[in-house]
């Protein structure tokens, strides 16, 4: 028989074996080549995007045909609503419309390669945001080093990239750019230092053809420790006093969280001047009072100005929440890591009844690209696959897409990741559903949305160890027949199938498909 330390000495020798063996494969995977599945885009016109946009009353329309192909490119439209115009050029829509309504457009794009039309609605009423934002946010990479000259790089980076002609449109600005309150409004003032001229770059930013948002709270002070929404004093002057410092920061107690003065109708009123058109707000706990109340100060502010809630919205008052608002965050911070967003991959069904034109669940920003918070820029530190996963889950759930990476350095991959617009698709479709897990299989699980054609799009997801085979059963989807199912991906038909399609999935990777009936 074994001696005891006989024994122990091989268990040992056989832990650090498996030891050795996870790692190496862990390494395996984290070195793996990133492959591009986009196809590329060619260079006749394809029209990119939203096709259902909405705006309130006599407020200006502010939006970007979306196109790829190469330029220059004509632009026109086929019965525009009085009051409304096109710019031939750069396919900015512009104007305004009183009467409330849905107005059918018929789009043109043409360039030497050819030409391209697409239906396009523009709804004249009271809801905004009628597919999830999609964007840029200076958080994830810049984190509270963000400058306007950081905010203007990346701008143009969303331009010269591309990523403008496949649909991404805010630049959004997050804490720390404030400085003092004051001006002939005694609103907050940027901080003249990293933002010298903010409405300079909402000019620059909107002649590119692109959109900029802003960041507040009702606290007195913001998470990054700058100007809020209230004050403790009529001024609105801006004070700490050592009881805040007592105040546990996820906590409101009043008066030191949420002064006895608000001032969001006159930071309103400055934003409108800036031409913002997204504000990200942002405090804990997240209670109607301060929603509604900010939410009727932009409706009544005569711009359209996204709104957006941060951060870990309570679910037991999404009822209420959601309908004074467009977009509100279901959890904390994201980080790139596997944990970070695999927690957020099958825990999204309960607030689905929540979601629609207009409304959307919000499990945070993308971490895809260079990120690093202010400090240690790095690329993401998910695999080629765990992005792939991010991106389509991100596109099923429809939900916002607001990129936290440095736009000015985007390689090969991520610019892929990101210009699939057959993928992008499902998030902007126009009927808004929702995707929802239909089946678990260990591990692996499957999500799907119904889809405005009457197709479905659908991910198999294996978010376990290892590849593995995952099956999308036709009766899980409600469906029976031939279905064509098609690699959303690779933008490729893979057949008519029958009652059942089977995929081997990488480990923590997706299979992304649509299924549309075939004839």
């Amino acid at each position: 028989m074994m001696n005891n330390q006989l024994f122990k000495a091989s268990i040992f020798s056989i832990l650090c074996f498996v030891a050795t063996v996870t790692k190496a494969q862990t390494q395996d995977v984290a070195k793996a080549p990133a492959v591009i599945l986009t196809p590329k885009s060619g260079p006749e016109p394809r029209i990119n995007g939203p096709k259902i946009f909405g705006v309130h009353p006599g407020n200006p329309i502010v939006f970007t045909i979306p196109a790829t192909g190469v330029r220059p490119m004509r632009f026109s439209a086929d019965k525009l609503p009085t009051g409304v115009k096109l710019d031939a050029n750069t396919g900015q829509i512009s104007g305004s419309v009183t009467k409330p309504g849905t107005y059918v457009i018929q789009l043109h794009a043409k360039n030497s390669s050819g030409e391209a039309k697409r239906e396009f609605k523009l709804v004249i009423g009271e809801t905004l945001a009628l597919t999830p934002p999609m964007g840029w946010n200076s958080w994830n990479i810049y984190a509270t080093k963000v400058t306007q000259q950081l905010l203007l790089a990346n701008a143009k980076a969303m331009v010269s990239s591309g990523l403008v002609n496949h649909g991404w449109s805010y630049m959004n600005i997050d804490d720390v750019w404030q400085g003092e309150r004051g001006g002939e409004l005694n609103a907050i003032q940027p901080n003249p230092v990293t933002f010298p001229d903010l409405k300079k770059a909402s000019d620059e930013i909107h002649a590119m053809g692109l959109k900029m948002g802003i960041y507040s709270t009702p606290w007195i002070e913001s998470y990054g420790h700058h100007v809020g929404g209230s004050a403790n004093n009529p001024e609105g002057k801006f004070e700490r006093t050592p009881e805040m410092d007592k105040v546990p920061r996820n906590k409101k107690l009043f008066p030191y969280k949420i002064g006895d003065y608000d001032f969001g109708d006159k930071d309103v009123k400055q934003w409108v001047k800036w031409n913002v058109d997204y504000l990200k707000y942002d405090w804990n706990p997240i209670e109607l009072p301060e929603t509604k109340k900010m939410f009727d100060a932009l409706r009544a502010s005569g711009r359209d100005i996204v709104f957006s809630l941060s951060n870990s919205t309570p679910f037991a008052s999404i009822g209420e929440l959601s309908k004074v608002s467009n977009t509100w965050r279901t959890g904390g911070d994201i980080r790139d890591s596997w944990k970070s967003l695999s927690t957020r991959l099958f825990s999204q069904d309960k607030w689905e009844p929540y979601a629609g034109q207009g409304h959307w669940n919000d499990p945070d920003m993308m971490v895809v690209g260079v990120v690093g918070w202010g400090k240690d820029y790095h690329p993401s530190n998910l695999t080629a696959d765990e992005q792939y996963t991010h991106m389509s889950a991100w596109c099923l759930m429809s939900v916002p897409l607001l990129l936290g990476c440095d736009l000015t350095r985007l390689d090969d991959f991520t610019l892929s990741l990101l210009t699939n617009d057959e993928v992008i698709a499902v998030n902007q479709d126009a009927l808004g559903k929702q995707a929802t897990v239909i089946s678990r299989q260990g591990d692996a699980g499957v999500m799907a949305k119904d889809m405005e054609d009457g197709s479905k799009a659908v991910g198999l997801f294996n978010p376990g160890e290892g590849s593995k085979q995952v099956v999308l059963n036709w009766a899980d989807l409600k469906i029976k027949g031939k279905y064509i199912v098609r690699d959303l991906w690779r933008q490729k038909d893979l057949g008519a199938f029958d009652g059942e399609f089977k995929a081997d999935v990488n480990q923590h990777g997706v299979v992304m498909v649509s299924l549309r009936k075939a004839k």
